[in-house]
């Protein structure tokens, strides 16, 4: 009998197990990947609209995720990250009107292989990649099926977000952070204007191919962490090691977005200092292992929330435009106060 009531006892919780994941719609793959979902089961193909939400990392923007959902038209909207939960899942799905909202954790090559995460990333109207470690998802994901399935995404006009870590994969060049350590801090400015070939300055490219970042790199957290410096060092790096004689970076600060149209017309939003569009005018002077940089005339123009940027004729209105030079590892401004940002 003590027997029977174990038995019964033991199948009662699994039934209650499995009718809690069925009612919030959370969905757990035995392999190496996770998929959690909320919303209808089944796929609903719309007709989305392409687009480019730039986040900066921080406090999420509820104004940039609508926009983002609003580019969906009511389809299925996917997160995706390498580490992490579903907790996007439930504040998404509070701002979207969306088919379903889920969350697909892809930690390693080997789940990025798996045909099932590809056909998920496929099925979906929008994208969004979170924050975390970029080194992940280019050591994870560059080069498997993952990678195919979200440029396709892209070049079948569906719309694609990020923020933070997520951010700084959109662009054609990309800082992988791929150098760190577990207990690394942050790469900081100091270092890479001290020696731009800094053991941690990891470099990659054409990871995504989003229209109008073709040329670019994307940076986060921009004046809270004081990254100018060190982004300053990547334009560089690009430019010496011959992967662009012209690249341009949008560098966004958190509690910042940027919002970029199909015309690759953007506006930017939020309650951070906004974004920052660079464009260098001449090479490095020095830019060598073991060298304090030099490097002049960077163009900088800073739109703050409520203006607008053509990343197209790269000009804009209802920002500041100034320039930059780094002289010897010192960086120098010509704006009012010589103020970096």
């Amino acid at each position: 009998m003590r027997y029977i009531l174990s038995v019964i006892r033991t199948h009662l919780r699994w039934f209650l197990l499995l009718l809690f994941l069925s009612c919030v719609g959370s969905y757990a793959h035995a392999g190496s990947y996770q998929y959690f979902r909320l919303g209808n089961k089944g796929d609903l193909q719309t007709k989305p609209e392409a687009g480019i939400a730039m986040m900066g990392g921080g406090d999420d923007l509820d104004e940039a995720f609508r926009w983002l959902c609003d580019k969906g038209n009511g389809g299925d909207f996917l997160i995706l990250r390498a580490r992490g939960d579903d907790d996007y899942n439930s504040y998404v799905n509070g701002l979207c009107k969306a088919n379903s909202v889920a969350t697909l954790i892809i930690p390693d090559r080997q789940a990025a292989e798996d045909p099932a995460v590809a056909e998920i990333i496929r099925k979906a109207e929008v994208v969004f990649i979170a924050g975390g470690d970029q080194a992940n998802y280019i050591r994870g994901w560059k080069g498997t099926p993952v990678e195919s399935a979200i440029n396709d995404n892209i070049a079948a006009g569906k719309p694609i977000g990020g923020t933070s870590a997520g951010l700084a994969v959109e662009g054609k060049f990309v800082y992988s952070a791929a150098g760190d350590k577990p207990d690394d801090k942050n790469l900081s400015s100091a270092e890479v204007l001290a020696n731009p070939y800094y053991e941690r300055v990891t470099l990659a490219r054409e990871f995504l191919k989003v229209p109008h970042l073709e040329n670019l790199i994307t940076d986060s957290h921009f004046a809270k962490r004081d990254r100018m410096g060190r982004t300053l060092g990547f334009l560089a790096r690009i430019m010496k090691d011959g992967w662009s004689s012209s690249p341009r970076e949008v560098a966004i600060d958190e509690k910042s977005a940027v919002l970029v149209e199909a015309d690759g017309k953007a506006r930017v939003v939020g309650t951070g200092k906004g974004a920052y569009f660079l464009r260098p005018t001449k090479a490095p002077e020095v830019c060598e292992n073991g060298a304090s940089l030099t490097f002049r005339g960077i163009s900088v123009y800073r739109v703050p929330a409520g203006g607008r940027f053509d990343l197209t004729s790269w000009n804009g209105d209802g920002g500041t435009a100034y320039l930059l030079s780094v002289e010897r590892g010192k960086i120098e401004s010509t704006q009012a106060g010589k103020g970096i940002y």
